[in-house]
């Protein structure tokens, strides 16, 4: 993992941390726990699937099991909130996920870029919560 997207992960981790002694008791802030942990999840996805593509001569079928993953990962915080920003980002995810399904289809290199900017703009909303 990159040191930039390992920082952010343990800055997403500490904050969580930080916010687990005050959700006890509070619905809002374990949301915001559990929003923030599978944000950091998403964002690990999200550097897996950087990799599976660049490495997809060795692994065909990696960047399918990633995207899966990212699928899973992305309705399981979706179920979970009922935040308007989440589900925002949460969706932009979700469209960029099938725009990268969709170019491995068509044989074409994906543009991660959408995703890369879904996954951070997840990862802003959950940590600002």
């Amino acid at each position: 993992m990159p040191a930039r997207h390992r920082t952010r992960a343990a800055v997403v981790l500490a904050a969580a941390a930080l916010a687990l002694p005050l959700a006890a008791g509070c619905s809002a802030a374990q949301k915001a726990v559990d929003c923030a942990r599978l944000g950091v999840e998403i964002t690990n996805d999200v550097d897996d699937l950087q990799r599976a593509v660049t490495d997809a001569a060795q692994d065909p079928g990696k960047a399918d099991k990633i995207l899966d993953t990212l699928d899973k990962d992305t309705r399981k915080l979706k179920d979970k909130t009922d935040d308007t920003d989440v589900s925002k980002a949460l969706d932009h995810l979700q469209a960029a996920v099938a725009n990268v399904r969709e170019a491995e289809r068509q044989n074409k290199a994906p543009d991660l870029t959408p995703v890369k900017d879904a996954a951070g703009e997840l990862a802003k909303v959950c940590t600002s919560k």
